[in-house]
């Protein structure tokens, strides 16, 4: 029997109340063997009839089991019997481990399963009963062991509700994956009348419930909405997920004490909100429950002999509170200076202490071909001039000058695409001017990223790193400080939140623009697509790894088409890491 994913010990966060949170987080637990009959007595039990209105879902495999999960929908309060099968065949004639348990309102009627006794690298097949009811089959993998010739993953993150339809997810249900890659924003906080709901209402997607969720039954009820929509079911049923967090799973831009989106004042306690958020997360997700600290969120899944996969946590675990352009700046001018002191403090940590020790162990002890970050925020420097930020930093300006922007945008590039020696004062001082256009990304916290980039290099690391979070695609070479090599990263676009091409910001036209321009400004930026809804697929050989951004036409339409045009490959070959 295999051991659970490598893991060192941690605190997730000194304001939470640890050996209360922790039994909280596998208590829908069942059936942990291959037995007929674990389920506490349950010929005794009286169960009460439900259905299953939420589908199915696995996850967190290793080469001997994998996490089931189902939500069950009872007529009435009380207790509900499930029972589980696994099977070699889709027609459930050979089953392979089966059991049963109950579930009830603590847990918010959730089940989960660490179906164990599963052969390595094999596909199976799995169902859920109570009564005379049935779940529908999901489909999933164990991880393989050994020399392993190719993986590949759909890579996805930002899935809005309100935003639009989810055609992404019903998109990756059709495709031939190992599993799904979900880097945070499984689902949103905000109210009826925040953030990407303009159509909500015309779409039929109006959140549940209508305030901004706080409380454990808001986040829970928010999660079963979700989890009703027929894509996101269909995606699920199909692949084991790989999963972590966000900032949108408790509250905007969320670090380790506090949140954008959180005011103590009228919103009570973050600690407690954030207890609930994570409470409900390890409920309705195909999550493997820890048993101690030990086992929160990060978390290493091993391809054989291929690729390490590392999920990471650059939200919640160990991150200092975000810096603001507006605490540097006067009349909306920047101090470009005082910024850069800020965000290269070496003491700024966006993973914590003993995160980044365990992530430097795991590079350290890995022996695969590949080493890859399952993370949430981009990695590699993308700096642009501050007048460009100034003009289009919502914080900064009370109405975005798109004018401005565009003008100073089309001055750096002129002034990049000339040699040095030929630029004039003023166009050699906008380049040098040039600072992040994202603090909450690794740019805000660049000391502690350099830090990672240089031990990796100095590993000869075949550094994959993996983002979420912009609602944008981003494909860049990942460099050291003095210019090495490093790795390479991709950032995938959002399920159906809207990115910079929303009404807010630069608007699709401008959008389309804006693309090509910041590709040729950033140095280390290959490409981008700042308009498209999509997602990521990523394939690893012994030799190369192939990328592909993925798109759709539309998510406001149940009605779409892949977008093949649009589409954009990488190929990376291993003996020089160089993106092509």
């Amino acid at each position: 029997m295999t051991t659970p994913p490598d893991f060192k010990r941690r605190t997730l966060v000194k304001a939470l109340a640890a050996s209360s949170l922790i039994p909280l987080l596998g208590s829908n637990l069942i059936a942990c063997s291959n037995s007929s009959n674990n389920s506490n007595n349950a010929d005794t039990i009286s169960s009460v009839p439900a259905d299953f209105n939420h589908g199915v879902a696995s996850g967190d495999p290793l080469t001997d089991r994998v996490i089931l999960w189902t939500r069950v929908t009872p007529t009435e309060e009380g207790q509900v019997l499930v029972q589980w099968e696994v099977a070699a065949d889709a027609g459930f004639a050979d089953i392979v481990a089966q059991g049963e348990g109950v579930t009830n309102a603590d847990v918010d009627y959730t089940v989960k399963v660490d179906a164990e006794g599963l052969e390595p690298g094999t596909a199976y097949y799995y169902r859920f009963m109570t009564g005379d009811k049935t779940s529908p089959m999901g489909k999933t993998r164990t991880l393989p062991e050994g020399t392993v010739a190719a993986a590949s993953f759909a890579v996805v993150s930002c899935s809005n509700y309100p935003a639009g339809f989810f055609n992404v997810y019903g998109e990756l249900a059709k495709q031939d994956v190992d599993a799904v890659l979900h880097l945070g924003d499984y689902l949103y906080e905000y109210s009826a009348a925040g953030y990407a709901s303009e159509r909500a209402e015309e779409l039929g997607r109006v959140v549940e419930p209508a305030n901004e969720i706080i409380s454990l039954s808001d986040y829970r009820t928010r999660y079963a909405q979700y989890h009703s929509d027929v894509d996101m079911q269909a995606a699920h049923a199909a692949h084991p997920f790989i999963i972590v967090w966000d900032d949108h799973e408790v509250a905007n831009d969320s670090w380790e004490n506090g949140a954008e989106n959180h005011n103590p004042a009228t919103e009570g306690s973050y600690a407690e909100r954030k207890m609930a958020a994570i409470q409900a997360w390890y409920e309705w997700l195909p999550v493997r429950p820890p048993t101690t600290m030990d086992d929160i969120i990060y978390r290493r899944f091993q391809y054989g002999d291929l690729l390490d996969l590392l999920m990471l946590d650059t939200r919640h675990v160990g991150r200092d509170q975000q810096l603001q352009y507006s605490d540097f700046a006067t009349g909306g001018i920047i101090d470009v200076d005082s910024v850069r002191a800020a965000y290269n403090d070496s003491t700024r940590s966006i993973m914590g202490s003993e995160q980044r020790g365990w992530l430097r162990e795991q590079l350290n002890q890995s022996n695969a071909r590949w080493q890859v970050l399952g993370q949430q925020v981009l990695m590699s420097r993308y700096h642009i001039p501050s007048p460009l930020l100034e003009a289009l930093d919502p914080g900064l300006t009370p109405e975005i000058d798109l004018a401005k922007g565009t003008a100073a945008l089309l001055d750096a590039v002129a002034a990049k695409g000339k040699a040095p020696e030929d630029r004039t004062p003023e166009e050699q001082a906008l380049l040098d001017s040039a600072i992040p256009y994202n603090l909450d990304a690794w740019d805000g916290y660049a000391a502690e990223r350099d830090e990672i980039l240089a031990f990796a290099q100095q590993l000869d690391s075949k550094l994959v790193a993996l983002a979420g979070d912009t609602h944008n695609a981003w494909t860049s070479q990942l460099r050291t400080s003095d210019g090495k090599i490093a790795g390479v990263e991709f950032g995938c676009t959002s399920v159906s939140s809207p990115g910079f091409d929303g009404v807010s910001l630069l608007g699709p036209g401008n959008a389309g623009l804006f693309g090509p321009l910041v590709t040729g400004l950033i140095d280390d930026l290959n490409y981008t697509n700042l308009v498209g809804r999509g997602y990521l697929h990523i394939a690893f050989t012994a030799d190369n790894v192939t990328a592909t951004h993925r798109f759709i036409s539309t998510v406001d339409s149940r009605e779409y088409v892949v977008n093949e045009a649009a589409a954009k490959t990488f190929v990376v070959n291993r003996s020089d890491m160089l993106l092509t």
